[in-house]
């Protein structure tokens, strides 16, 4: 079941139609555990510079936290998966560059599962707009996914004009050679958890890099794994490209993410 409150107040269906019709705004998504999160400075950036971006005006991200935190706390939870959603009930797609006041929907569901299966992956030609932002304009992530699953992959993976891989359709890439995880680089929305583990490898001296990667590289590497908000995943294949599940990899992945700090929502 999920649980939505607009502004600090649970919210009526009535008030989110702006959402629905105009489709405009950005969120950032997250693990809450005994009410602390990881990366809270990541989100507070995301969501401020997002808000300016996109509406031209100032958000007050550590506020936002403080609603998702009384939202918590209102339906009971110490733990779930929360969506801090921004966008403006008085948002006019005919005049878009009019002047609103930003609002805020937080969104409850149930925490994401630890353990989650492997994933095969098929490419498609894509780059999102505006990757720097994660935008609520999700329709060709869902659909290229759902196309993969119709295909009998697990999920898409995106790759650029160039045939440069980029992203998954919600979750980024690592690359493992047996000694350095490789990052592709490209027009991407650089994830929390991307950004959590790069800090955390930096600090268990484990090597990394981030360069481009073609399609033809891939098979060079000898494992792989997606990262999002919600945990991590083994990748086992792209296209025609197969990998084993390396456990030792995972492992070390999943400790580095742990071992990120965990700090108190509000």
């Amino acid at each position: 079941m999920t649980l939505a409150f607009l502004n600090g107040e649970p919210a009526l269906a009535d008030a989110l139609r702006a959402l629905a019709l105009a489709n405009y705004g950005h969120f950032t998504s997250m693990q809450v555990r005994d009410g602390a999160v990881q990366g809270r400075d990541l989100h507070i950036q995301r969501l401020e510079d997002a808000t300016q971006a996109l509406f031209g005006t100032a958000l007050d991200g550590e506020s936002a936290l403080q609603q998702a935190a009384h939202a918590l706390a209102s339906a009971g939870l110490r733990d779930a998966s929360v969506r801090i959603t921004v966008f403006s009930l008085h948002f006019d797609y005919r005049d878009p560059a009019r002047a609103v006041v930003p609002d805020v929907l937080i969104t409850l569901s149930p925490s994401s599962a630890t353990e989650k299966p492997a994933l095969r992956v098929k490419t498609y030609p894509f780059v999102r707009p505006l990757p720097q932002f994660k935008h609520v304009g999700t329709f060709p992530l869902f659909h290229y996914r759902r196309q993969a699953l119709a295909e009998g992959f697990d999920d898409a993976l995106f790759v650029d004009p160039a045939g440069q891989v980029v992203e998954g359709s919600i979750w980024n890439l690592g690359l493992w050679d047996g000694d350095t995880v490789t990052w592709p680089e490209g027009p991407a929305l650089r994830g929390t958890a991307e950004r959590l583990l790069q800090a955390a490898l930096t600090r268990a001296g484990v090597p990394q890099r981030s360069t481009r990667v073609r399609q033809d590289d891939l098979r060079r590497f000898k494992a792989a794994f997606a990262c999002n908000a919600s945990g991590l995943q083994p990748v086992v294949g792209v296209d025609g490209v197969a990998w084993g599940i390396d456990t030792a990899l995972m492992a070390r992945m999943a400790g580095a993410l742990e071992a990120s700090p965990w700090e108190p929502l509000a």
